[in-house]
């Protein structure tokens, strides 16, 4: 490790190869923890490349625990989190939305690190037990059109470093890594990236595979619609601006979808979303984000149908039931 510490001091950066194999031996726990934090310190100050980003991410889908979920057409929305908007969460209640409006969801979360509430802190608050157990999630996606997937059960990467970057407290490239690393390796993604650089580099990632992608970046940092700005997306169809007040929206204050200061907090909110008690700023932004993995799925489908879809799942109950049925 000494060795590579170096050759990041010294601003160098490594090939696709060499970021697996240093992948590889994080996961397999042949660093201590003093340089593994120094290793993820060192990428908080400088870019990663697609090289690096590329063999972190074959490192990790390479040792992950496999769930075999092929039969199914998933889809997974997904934040690359480390926006520092701390909103309430939005990815995670859209693909209940997703799949309460008839499609599968493999929905990949973790622990919030550099915010308060991570997808996992709210499913395990509101009672869901974390199983990497394919049977299991089978049943989930048959029974609720839903399963979740808690990161650490399938990398073991995740689970090593996870005291770690909670005593660091701020964004690392593990952020970057979450969104690429589904171990169902769902068709459809949808992920929010909180940079246009790392939003480019996504891109081409997903470029070179068989993904049908679209990457949401609001223009004012956050790694989701939010509705507080307009945003842009990249998909196998190119670059593209949105503009909230084209799509027949207003801008709305930050402060509407904060996700407040505790769990509790931010599961109150899921839940009043979920029960048709949610604000108007808020359903709305849910929607959104919800409306555009449909169009993932259907990009022949205006946004005006992806968005009645969505609309209709939630205010008809549909994702509370999705929700409901994955708990019980």
């Amino acid at each position: 490790m000494k060795k590579i510490l170096n050759h990041l001091f010294e601003q160098k950066t490594f090939g696709k190869d060499e970021s697996k194999e240093i992948l590889t031996n994080i996961t397999l726990g042949k660093y201590n923890a003093s340089q593994m934090a120094a290793f993820m310190a060192a990428y908080c100050m400088r870019n990663i490349t697609v090289e690096e980003l590329e063999g972190f991410r074959d490192g990790m889908l390479e040792l992950c625990l496999k769930a075999d979920l092929h039969e199914y057409e998933l889809i997974d929305l997904c934040g690359t989190g480390g926006d520092g908007k701390d909103t309430f969460n939005i990815s995670t209640l859209a693909s209940f939305v997703v799949a309460g409006a008839g499609y599968k969801v493999s929905k990949h979360g973790n622990y919030g690190v550099s915010s308060g509430c991570g997808s996992s802190n709210v499913m395990e608050y509101l009672g869901y037990t974390f199983s990497n157990d394919t049977d299991h999630l089978k049943k989930s996606l048959d029974k609720a059109g839903i399963c979740f997937l808690h990161a650490p059960l399938f990398h073991a990467a995740m689970k090593t470093v996870a005291p770690i970057r909670k005593e660091l407290g701020v964004k690392t490239f593990f952020n970057m890594l979450g969104p690429l690393v589904n171990p169902a390796r769902p068709k459809y993604q949808m992920v929010g990236v909180f940079s246009l650089e790392l939003a480019r580099l996504y891109a081409y990632l997903y470029q070179k595979s068989d993904t049908k992608y679209t990457i949401v970046h609001a223009l004012e940092g956050y790694d989701e619609i939010s509705l507080t700005c307009d945003f842009k997306t990249f998909s196998a169809s190119g670059e593209h601006i949105h503009s909230i007040a084209q799509l027949g929206f207003e801008k709305i204050d930050p402060e509407k979808i904060g996700g407040g200061s505790t769990v509790k907090d931010s599961a109150d909110i899921f839940k009043a979303v979920l029960e048709g008690e949610g604000t108007t700023e808020q359903n709305n932004v849910v929607v959104c984000n919800a409306a555009v993995a449909i169009s993932t799925i259907k990009p022949e489908q205006s946004f005006a149908d992806c968005f009645y879809e969505a609309e209709e799942s939630l205010q008809s109950k549909k994702a509370l039931n999705s929700f409901k049925k994955m708990l019980s």
